[in-house]
């Protein structure tokens, strides 16, 4: 064998409940079963639960943290801001614990020996996918927002900090993500940004929307530092001396 896979009990969960729950919310699946988002939200609690015990201590505070963060974020664009609407209209339990999910599989996934290894190039190749990805929304459905929130995040990965493949991870992971929920119908986004600046018009979903998820990854990270500064300082501290080694 090639390779093997240390973490796939973290991220594999998380790639099939995604599927899974999305189909189960989905506008097909309500014409038969009438509970499907109830379903999808103890599916994802289940999910969150196993991907909680698995993972490392840090990442566990992380996930509770997310959680509350991307809550409020949810209830921010999509309740108050009207930037995407849920099908029900409503903020389905299981998008918070999907936010941290996300989250956690990607940092495991970018953490596997594999991924590492081929760091260089994967970052080069998945750097020319993403452009050539987000270009293709913008010359076949004039999609200027997935396209400018592409063009933040290449000017954002400008600065060199070795974390490059995880946000390029993670955009790949929210187009998965995003694809899988609109194609369902789980949720639906604007023709246009906000459904109100009609001169920067929209796919369903952008191309480029995971530069808010790097917000969301931000934002747990700063959390984190808050209330845990001395395991900060710790964890800084080391990866300054892998650094010099």
């Amino acid at each position: 064998m090639m390779f093997s896979l240390s973490y796939g009990r973290v991220y594999l969960p998380v790639f099939f409940v995604l599927w899974l729950g999305l189909l189960l919310d989905s506008d097909t699946m309500a014409m038969r079963i009438e509970q499907g988002q109830s379903i999808t939200n103890g599916l994802v609690l289940a999910c969150f639960v196993w991907v909680y015990w698995q993972v490392s201590h840090r990442i566990k505070k992380l996930m509770l943290y997310g959680v509350g963060l991307a809550y409020l974020g949810e209830v921010v664009f999509a309740l108050w801001l009207g930037m995407y609407e849920y099908r029900l209209g409503n903020v389905p339990f299981y998008v918070p614990l999907g936010h941290s999910l996300v989250y956690a599989a990607v940092f495991y996934l970018h953490k596997e020996r594999c991924v590492q290894k081929y760091k260089k190039p994967l970052t080069t190749i998945l750097y020319g996918v993403m452009v050539v990805y987000s270009s293709l929304w913008l010359w076949l459905d004039q999609d200027r927002f997935g396209f400018l929130c592409t063009l933040v995040i290449l000017l954002l990965l400008r600065k060199k900090t070795g974390y490059e493949l995880f946000f390029l991870i993670m955009f790949f992971m929210v187009v998965y993500l995003e694809l899988l929920g609109t194609y369902f119908g789980s949720w639906t986004w604007p023709d246009t940004w906000f459904a109100t600046v009609s001169f920067i018009t929209s796919s369903n979903p952008p191309s480029g929307i995971s530069m808010f998820y790097f917000g969301f990854d931000i934002g747990c990270l700063w959390l984190y530092k808050q209330f845990n500064k001395p395991q900060w300082h710790r964890m800084k501290r080391l990866r300054a001396l892998k650094r010099a080694v």
